[in-house]
């Protein structure tokens, strides 16, 4: 056996966790798994305070890559103040699992939050939630807000998300990557000390002291982390419906916080712009400067009071014309799983 650094930022994480007063939590839930009447069960794992809420609910939903733990664990501190902040491993990551062979697309994974949102204590009434998601987290907390209308998702917050990621956008990120690489699954989910560098190099502005590591002790972190479930996150990368016929960028009825790294190689700061113009008129977009890919990491204090501050502000009433065109802007699955939820 070797050094491994993955206990250590683990443990780290674990306690900014524990001591923002969130717990680990584990629930089963019920799904249609698409046969003729089937149903089956699939695990959510999430984190929460014990307990109904005392404060308004805050969904975290984290992007593709390392634990959501990791993702979030400088925000879980200073948002739990204000906030009953829920972050919960979407299906196939971490201890989720996603119940079916059929890998769930960012609608299906929007479903199985409204339906974990559903089944918490205080929550089932039809609290109003408010959402923050960081990159992929960011197409699933656009497709639960736009699914489940104003009246159920509150002020929404997406961070380095392109909603109009296309083909030619992952192209040229393989290209940004230096080439050698055939596929975006293998860029993001390195299995080589090598690898490990260039993803931290796009990923981050500012130099991370981990890739000052040795090269043994990188690529042993990596292979622990990214041959989990390798093969299911692959199939989920090619479940994402955006940058498809499938999928359509229409506004949301909800005020929108859109933050991006000024230096983001995985999503460029230019299509920030194209982004916020297709969103509304609700949007406001605020670029970090020296920062990539993940400022909620390399710049958290400005992150934490940019999104206390939006979600604190006093927010527009929901209309009755937005919520009314729930179901016309989800996708039919969509709506036949969260009715299921609600049942």
């Amino acid at each position: 056996m070797g050094f491994s650094i993955l206990p250590l930022m683990d443990f780290i994480a674990r306690r900014a966790f524990l001591g923002a007063g969130l717990q680990p939590h584990t629930i089963a839930l019920p799904y249609d798994d698409g046969s003729d009447g089937g149903q089956g069960r699939r695990t959510i794992h999430y984190w929460a305070p014990p307990g109904e809420p005392r404060l308004p609910p805050l969904l975290l939903v984290h992007g593709f890559g390392p634990m959501a733990t990791w993702q979030w664990r400088r925000q879980v501190g200073p948002l739990s103040r204000r906030f009953h902040v829920i972050v919960p491993d979407l299906l196939g990551f971490g201890g989720s699992s996603c119940g079916s062979p059929a890998s769930p697309s960012e609608s299906a994974q929007a479903a199985a939050l409204a339906a974990l949102l559903d089944a918490l204590p205080g929550l089932a009434a039809g609290a109003r939630v408010a959402v923050a998601g960081t990159s992929y987290g960011g197409f699933v907390a656009y497709a639960l807000a736009r699914a489940a209308g104003p009246g159920r998702v509150g002020p929404v917050v997406i961070s380095n998300s392109d909603l109009l990621k296309t083909a030619e956008d992952d192209r040229a990120l393989l290209e940004r990557a230096g080439g050698g690489i055939a596929r975006t699954a293998d860029l993001l989910m390195p299995l080589d000390a090598r690898g490990a560098r260039r993803l931290m190099e796009l990923s981050f502005y500012r130099r991370q002291a981990v890739t000052l590591l040795p090269d043994f002790v990188l690529r042993q972190a990596v292979q622990q982390l990214f041959r989990d479930k390798r093969e299911e996150k692959i199939e989920l990368m090619k479940a994402i419906t955006v940058g498809t016929d499938e999928f359509k960028l229409t506004p949301l009825s909800q005020d929108v916080l859109l933050v991006w790294g000024d230096h983001d190689q995985i999503f460029p700061l230019d299509k920030a712009f194209d982004v916020k113009r297709c969103l509304g008129e609700n949007v406001r977009l605020e670029i970090f400067e020296k920062t990539g890919h993940v400022p909620q990491m390399e710049d958290p204090a400005r992150f934490n009071k940019l999104v206390l501050d939006f979600l604190l502000a006093p927010q527009k009433p929901p209309s009755f014309d937005s919520t009314a065109r729930y179901v016309e802007v989800q996708p039919a699955k969509l709506v036949q799983l969260t009715a299921e939820s609600n049942q």
